[in-house]
């Protein structure tokens, strides 16, 4: 889910089978739109709807796909799309896409997007032109129906510009030190081989960021949720009191640095304490998996 600038704020999000959409927040569901046929939501593409990102100068350009990196940067009001998804260079392996592809638009400046395959580009033009700012970041191809050795999670620091973390598949972690020519591994520390859900620097203090990590693929549902203060080079377990309920997403909230949100397979849980104890946000929300 994401969120423009507007006034009302529109709401983005993808469905697996179902597209991209988006609508007005004010709406609320119900049969009323039966009588004129205009459906409040929109759709903005097909296929398995994925992860959007929009330009906030302008509310209208946006970044989204759908399956394994198919992505576009669409203009809204034209109705107008245009593929943007990098390309490796001749004589190099295809790159490996995630089912759901990590996109990141900078918030410094919104020209500049992050794309991850098996390793990172930007682009310096709104997905015009793409660089690879890293070498391979997993632990590589395997065989098997699906990419695996893919990134699946990317997060710039709000604070500083360059500061990118990136994490994959199959329990990786990597930081740059110098705005991307050279990536740390910044994974010792944490649970080994689990599949890296989200990454979330913080807007309050520029070493911190927050991780969260997938277990269920391999019969492992205890919830993985981490903080570090020096971008990555230590580790503290937080949610200690989460249930048994694999973490799918991990934000924190942008005015209140002790707030943090979380999503497991099951439900919505808060903290007021920065991660020490958690509570359950379930007031009109069913039992649902929570990304």
């Amino acid at each position: 889910v994401a969120m423009d600038m507007q006034e009302p704020f529109n709401v983005y999000g993808g469905l697996q089978d179902n597209g991209v959409w988006y609508g007005p927040s004010t709406y609320e569901a119900s049969n009323h739109w039966h009588n004129t046929g205009h459906y409040p939501y929109t759709s903005l593409l097909g296929g398995d709807g994925m992860q959007v990102a929009i330009d906030s100068r302008d509310n209208n350009t946006v970044y989204t796909g759908f399956q394994f990196g198919y992505y576009y940067k669409i203009d809204r009001q034209a109705k107008k799309s245009q593929r943007i998804t990098p390309k490796h260079d001749l004589g190099e392996k295809a790159l490996r896409w995630n089912w759901q592809t990590p996109v990141h638009l900078s918030e410094h400046n919104q020209d500049i997007l992050y794309i991850g395959a098996n390793k990172v580009y930007r682009s310096l033009n709104q997905g015009k032109d793409w660089t690879a700012i890293s070498a391979d970041l997993t632990k590589g191809a395997k065989e098997g129906d699906v990419p695996y050795g893919t990134l699946s999670a990317l997060h710039e620091s709000p604070l500083k510009f360059g500061l990118l973390y990136a994490g994959s598949d199959d329990g990786l972690l990597h930081v740059p030190r110098d705005g991307g020519i050279s990536w740390k591994n910044i994974s010792q520390g944490l649970p080994q081989d689990f599949w890296i859900s989200r990454v979330q620097s913080s807007r309050h203090v520029e070493g911190r960021v927050y991780v969260s990590l997938n277990g269920y693929r391999w019969d492992n549902f205890s919830p993985q949720l981490f903080v570090s203060e020096d971008e990555g080079e230590t580790w503290t377990r937080i949610g200690g009191d989460l249930p048994l309920e694999p973490v799918n997403v991990v934000k924190e909230d942008p005015e209140n640095e002790n707030l943090l949100y979380v999503g497991t397979d099951h439900g919505l849980y808060v903290s007021l304490d920065r991660g020490q104890h958690f509570m359950l946000m379930d007031k009109d929300l069913p039992a649902v998996a929570v990304h």
